[in-house]
């Protein structure tokens, strides 16, 4: 099934996924402390503004997780001692979704150490919960949100598993955790 760019988010961890059928040749890189998705070096040139975007970032006691440019404003908000709740809607409405041929939803999650939030702007509804338990989101087939089975409890493996899930057309996948005192730990994974 395809479903898209998705997130995952749970107290402690938070992951993204990037899966695209129109523009696999994208990363994820590492560019002072926030994770960037962007074209490979050997990417066709393109005018398309959802493809590179910050889908990992610190903001506040938190980490945001997320599929496109609102991640950036989002954890400004949080550097200003927003709330995880209402620095998602407030950003998630003001953005909208995405105005490209498919309506995208904008999709994202903020993690501390002890919870989590996630959130969805879609064409018909926003949604902005607090989870419990891992829980996805996706931007088709999967938008709303769902337990989710996420086992891993590094970055680095939570990176690895969103990549290898069954989920159709997987490109790269970024994580983060939040431990103890705000401690952040993150890593992407990029394929073979």
């Amino acid at each position: 099934m395809y479903v898209g760019r998705f997130v995952v988010v749970g107290p402690g961890i938070g992951a993204y996924r990037v899966s695209s059928r129109s523009f696999p040749n994208r990363q994820v890189v590492e560019r002072d402390g926030t994770l960037t998705v962007g074209p490979t070096p050997d990417a066709p040139e393109t005018d398309n503004p959802y493809i590179a975007y910050n889908c990992v970032r610190e903001g506040g006691d938190y980490v945001v997780v997320g599929n496109g440019s609102q991640v950036d404003p989002i954890a400004e908000k949080l550097d200003m001692g927003y709330t995880p709740r209402d620095a998602l809607a407030e950003i998630l409405l003001a953005l909208d979704y995405e105005k490209d041929d498919y309506n995208t939803p904008r999709i994202a999650g903020v993690v501390g150490d002890d919870e989590a939030f996630i959130g969805i702007v879609r064409k018909d509804a926003l949604l902005v919960e607090e989870v419990t338990e891992p829980t996805l989101v996706a931007t088709y087939e999967e938008d709303d949100p769902r337990a989710f089975d996420l086992t891993a409890d590094s970055a680095a493996d939570a990176a690895r598993e969103l990549y290898d899930r069954e989920f159709e057309h997987a490109v790269c996948a970024a994580a983060a955790t939040v431990g103890d005192e705000g401690a952040v730990e993150t890593a992407f994974y990029n394929g073979e």
